[in-house]
């Protein structure tokens, strides 16, 4: 039994600290929404509420965060009554939030002034990976810190990738969701164009999923858009703030991305439509609106 901390309980968040409990962990909680700290605490066995990230810093050897935003990263980990206030030297802080890789890298060094071991270790699978305790983690930091606390890693997730230095989990999660949204957006189109011309969108899945074009992108998500359900899994607006983050990379390496700017601002629209809090799937109703068509199961 480990003395865990978690900060954000979010979609990820909450499922991901629910598991680490169930592995017997002790874990203080802590979550910009305190009724799920609270509740989840009182629900699971050696849970702990903890009214600021600074107070889950000073119960944990080694404290975990999932927040949506790079700013809420910063505000968590190193603003007033954040980690780095409670955190003990030698404490190891991992940050499995998609944030900005520069920004990672500058909480990084103002924990180590402090003594604080810190690693990006973003991580991938949506709900159902971090309910299923299926996630992909891609890690960057020092390999050795990552060794000794990767025993704590292992009830979220199944696949954990050593990316390199400070920063290069960050990297690896933002190429991922980069491919994975144009992925989307050419599936949007390929069904919408389908559809419109007569071909059953079952059978186009089909087709689509015996070819050289199958994808786990989408097996995945075909079924929800068939059945019409974008309940989410991984919202609009977090992939548009991840492509965004795509493209600032880009930017600073003088690297090209035209197709991933074209995507970035489909997502813009989708979420001008008002899907931006609905799955990121929910992204095909904005072709299916130039169109005139929806896909859809036919009766």
């Amino acid at each position: 039994m480990a003395n865990l901390g978690f900060i954000g309980l979010g979609i990820m968040g909450l499922p991901m600290a629910r598991n680490l409990l169930r592995a017997g962990h002790r874990v203080a909680l802590w979550s910009h929404d305190t009724s799920k700290a609270r509740k989840l605490a009182s629900e699971e066995d050696h849970g702990a509420f903890a009214e600021t990230p600074r107070k889950v810093a000073e119960q944990a050897d080694c404290v975990f965060v999932c927040v949506g935003t790079t700013e809420m990263s910063e505000a968590v980990l190193v603003g007033p009554g954040g980690v780095i206030e409670g955190a003990r030297p030698g404490t190891v802080v991992a940050d499995a939030s998609t944030v900005a890789p520069a920004a990672s890298r500058a909480i990084g060094c103002r924990m180590a002034e402090r003594g604080i071991h810190f690693l990006d270790a973003p991580c991938t699978g949506s709900k159902p990976g971090a309910e299923g305790a299926t996630l992909t983690f891609m890690v960057g930091g020092d390999k050795d810190v990552f060794e000794r606390v990767r025993p704590y890693f292992e009830p979220m997730g199944k696949q954990f990738y050593y990316c390199g230095g400070p920063g290069l989990g960050l990297e690896a999660k933002l190429t991922q969701n980069l491919m994975l949204a144009n992925m989307l957006l050419a599936f949007n189109e390929g069904m919408v164009l389908a559809t419109k011309a007569g071909v059953d969108p079952a059978l186009m899945v089909e087709i689509l999923s015996n070819s050289a074009a199958r994808s786990g992108l989408v097996s995945f998500k075909a079924p929800y858009v068939l059945k019409r359900d974008f309940t989410t899994n991984f919202s609009t607006k977090w992939m548009a703030k991840d492509v965004g983050m795509a493209l600032d990379s880009a930017r600073q390496r003088n690297v090209p991305l035209p197709l991933t700017g074209v995507t970035q601002q489909m997502f813009q629209a989708a979420i001008a439509e008002g899907y931006g809090e609905e799955d990121m799937c929910s992204t095909i109703k904005v072709v299916e609106g130039w169109a005139g068509v929806k896909v859809i199961l036919q009766s």
